[in-house]
């Protein structure tokens, strides 16, 4: 396997133009170049690639709201409606490495336009298909199939990461990905406009809104963005940050994040209607508050990013695991004590810490790299040059191989809530899972990350 990096090719100036033209000329570590010629082109690309990635996570998270529409006449259990949510998050994740690489196999404009039109996949046959009667596996291949716009997330971040310098692509990724994770509340709110004036009769006009916004991304991709020349796919770098034991500790803790923040933004408004159905006897009770976590998750993001570079990933992140953990244990205090305001309140604090350490977690990775390569050149064991592109090399690969991984725990979470309450009949074995997990996760972060001792990275 292989990881997306780029090199800068060099032409005569006047090649570099803005729309539809090849990116003959692309060099933006250079200062003079960057003012004058590139940072338009990137900022031109970055909001294109923003909306386009925005509408492929609200497709990603179609079935976090269709299932609220699932009434008597559909025929399917809790249990059944969590595996509906489940199967998005499972093909999201498989999907995130193919779609890393294919941006530079197809080149960043093509793959746009090639990964928004495949939105069309799941949407059309959504469309078409959403009433009573049709079968449960059809549902659930319908269901699978949206899991095509969880790969956009990986190919849209490989994409934009070669379009800015270095300094730069801390705000440039985090405006992206904000902008992508922002499709999980935009779409749960297109649901909650369905229900309250259509009815709960018509899940098919969810994804009917939708195809006209697929199609509008894909124009966009294909009048307004831009290849970067030289993007390469380094060949044996995923294998080699396979074989790296930080690999697997960062995937580990991008489950407990990320996998939290797709997992409950795809599971919370069931568990509302189930956890207090006095409260929420019809769908659209529970749409008027399901958005709201994944908003606050989302629009938190950058700060855990902010917060990283000010205080230290590591530090952050060991921190926001000890708050989701007490964020778990309020949620279970409150289901059992049957306390609807503080449940609500433990449930958003967990959206927020989980959109707060997607960003400190993402900032660890390539301080992990940049320490370990300044131990190569201080022992001789690399020269400055050589250590610097290997961090870049594995930290692109890390990136990757964690964010699908990660991307699982938004699996793992609907099964949690489906084990608990065909068990049970109600969340609290899901509960007593999640914090355990953090706990796991906080004290994996303080033993590698924090314990103070010798050889510990610096500045991680």
């Amino acid at each position: 396997m292989s990881t997306l990096t780029s090199t800068a090719v060099t032409a005569e100036p006047p090649a570099v133009t803005g729309r539809r033209q090849p990116l003959h000329d692309w060099r933006p570590e250079d200062p003079d170049f960057w003012q004058a010629t590139g940072a338009p082109i990137a900022r031109r690309n970055l909001w294109v690639s923003i909306f386009a990635e925005h509408v492929g996570f609200s497709v990603w998270s179609l079935w976090s709201v269709t299932v609220l529409f699932l009434g008597p006449a559909y025929g399917i259990d809790p249990a059944g409606k969590f595996l509906l949510t489940a199967v998005p998050a499972a093909l999201g994740a498989v999907l995130r490495l193919p779609y890393t690489l294919a941006v530079a196999r197809f080149g960043g404009r093509r793959w746009t336009i090639i990964s928004a039109l495949l939105l069309l996949v799941p949407a059309v046959p959504m469309t078409v298909l959403l009433e009573p009667g049709v079968s449960y596996s059809t549902l659930m291949v319908l269901a699978c199939l949206t899991g095509v716009g969880g790969g956009n997330f990986a190919s849209s971040m490989a994409n934009i990461n070669l379009f800015y310098p270095q300094r730069l692509k801390g705000r440039a990724l985090g405006l992206n990905a904000g902008g992508g994770n922002l499709g999980v509340p935009a779409v749960q709110l297109v649901g909650l406009a369905v229900l309250a004036t259509a009815g709960a009769a018509y899940p098919r006009l969810v994804p009917a809104v939708y195809l006209p916004l697929i199609v509008l991304a894909a124009l966009a991709a294909a009048r307004w963005l831009d290849t970067v020349p030289g993007a390469r796919n380094e060949p044996g770098a995923l294998r080699e940050a396979a074989r790296d034991p930080h690999t697997w500790v960062m995937s580990l803790l991008y489950i407990g994040t990320f996998g939290s923040f797709i997992g409950f933004g795809f599971a919370f408004g069931q568990v509302l209607q189930l956890q207090f159905a006095e409260r929420f006897p019809t769908p659209v009770d529970a749409a008027w508050l399901t958005f709201l976590g994944p908003l606050v998750g989302s629009l938190i993001r950058p700060l855990g990013g902010h917060l990283a570079d000010r205080l230290g990933g590591a530090r952050v992140t060991f921190w926001n695991f000890v708050a989701m953990a007490a964020g778990a244990s309020t949620v279970l205090y409150a289901a059992r004590e049957r306390s609807f305001e503080l449940y609500l309140a433990g449930f958003l604090a967990l959206f927020v810490f989980s959109g707060v350490g997607n960003g400190s977690t993402y900032k660890m990775i390539p301080a992990i790299f940049r320490a370990r390569s300044a131990d190569a050149v201080a022992t001789g064991q690399r020269d400055p040059e050589a250590a610097a592109r290997w961090a870049r090399r594995m930290t692109g690969a890390l990136i990757g191989i964690a964010g699908a991984i990660g991307a699982f725990g938004g699996v793992l979470v609907n099964i949690a809530f489906r084990q608990s309450f065909l068990s049970s009949g109600n969340a609290d074995a899901a509960y007593l899972a999640f914090i355990g997990w953090y706990a796991l996760c906080f004290a994996v972060t303080w033993v590698v990350y924090r314990r103070p001792r010798a050889g510990r990275l610096a500045n991680v």
